[in-house]
């Protein structure tokens, strides 16, 4: 892959698995926070999948969009585009209702010194949209950060774990979750919890960063030293796949990778590549952030994209100069201070 048009059409091709589940899914799709740094791929991958399946379906985009650029782009796909503050009540209740609705809106960066927000979006506006969109299925993104650090000799927290999160972030990600849980019990609104951690594309994401660390002599902290991945295309499948299994209470999907990763050998794994040696620092700590998704792959099976291949795309993309977005996951962060 050498453009950026390579890699959406990668990510956003359907499987024959989520065309069928399409077909089952009556009813218009509506995005919440299509302007993110997943959700641009994840409408093209739907609308892919409704042409595929014949069903006709409109796909609605919400965000601010203050790229218009983007915007454009997502027309030209087939995409209707709503520009909203969804915070704005008056600008929310004018959204059109749609049978089929995903929740990516939120916010995680920046939240040290501007908590007051980090709620409102994490918090306060769930409440907003499940009363809007109670006759609705909806999908709510969430996170892995809701659960504490665990021993990595447990493999990780699977959903039956009570969630403990460190940190404003996860804390008020906890409380999206409550609201909307609290929501799917009064309105029989049908949702699924997606707690997802760390999804990953060639521009971002913890592969991405350990890679450039690598590549340009950086020192890489292990004492996070083992993480969960998923491929972003395989991430946002199985979030509309999601949506078949909406029921009241929510049901709940720990969305990852199946191996529980080696920070440490993932960066040697780089070194190999670009014939370097990994400048390691620190030590292992017995604890990480890490999730057990085995319910997620029983229910869609395994994600198409292996690590390896992550591995490789990525060291390509970074050897031949890809474009990179300047957005890092800090998944080695372990007070939750983001």
């Amino acid at each position: 892959m050498a453009t950026v048009e390579q890699l959406e059409e990668f990510m956003s091709t359907p499987s024959k698995a989520i065309i069928e589940d399409v077909k089952k899914l009556n009813g218009d799709f509506i995005i919440l926070g299509v302007g993110g740094k997943m959700g641009p791929t994840l409408a093209y991958l739907l609308k892919n999948a409704i042409n595929e399946a014949g069903t006709n379906q409109r796909v609605i985009g919400v965000s601010r969009f203050s790229n218009k650029d983007l915007e454009t782009k997502l027309n030209s796909k087939g995409i209707e585009t709503i520009s909203c503050d969804l915070l704005n009540d008056s600008e929310l209740q004018q959204l059109p209702k749609a049978k089929n609705v995903i929740f990516m809106a939120g916010n995680k960066f920046g939240t040290v010194g501007n908590e007051h927000f980090t709620w409102a979006m994490n918090s306060y506006l769930p409440g907003r949209v499940a009363e809007h969109y109670k006759d609705s299925r909806i999908v709510v993104f969430s996170t892995g950060n809701v659960y504490p650090l665990t021993e990595v000799k447990t493999g990780g927290c699977d959903e039956s774990v009570t969630p403990n999160p460190v940190g404003e972030y996860g804390q008020s990600t906890l409380g999206r979750e409550r609201v909307f849980t609290y929501f799917s019990h009064k309105n029989q609104t049908k949702m699924s919890i997606f707690r997802l951690n760390y999804a990953i594309d060639l521009r971002y994401g913890v592969l991405v960063e350990i890679a450039k660390a690598v590549y340009h002599n950086q020192p890489i902290d292990v004492t996070m030293g083992h993480v969960n991945v998923i491929w972003q295309g395989d991430a946002n499948e199985f979030a509309i796949r999601s949506l078949i299994h909406a029921s009241s209470p929510p049901t709940i999907f720990n969305v990852t990778g199946p191996e529980l990763l080696s920070v440490r050998w993932l960066a040697n794994e780089f070194a190999k590549i670009f014939g370097k040696e990994a400048n390691i620092v620190g030590e292992e700590a017995d604890t990480a952030l890490l999730s057990n998704a085995s319910k997620a792959h029983q229910t869609f099976g395994y994600p198409s994209v292996s690590v390896k291949e992550m591995i490789q795309l990525i060291a390509d993309w970074i050897q031949h100069n890809g474009e990179l977005l300047n957005k890092p996951s800090h998944f080695q962060e372990r007070k939750g201070q983001f």
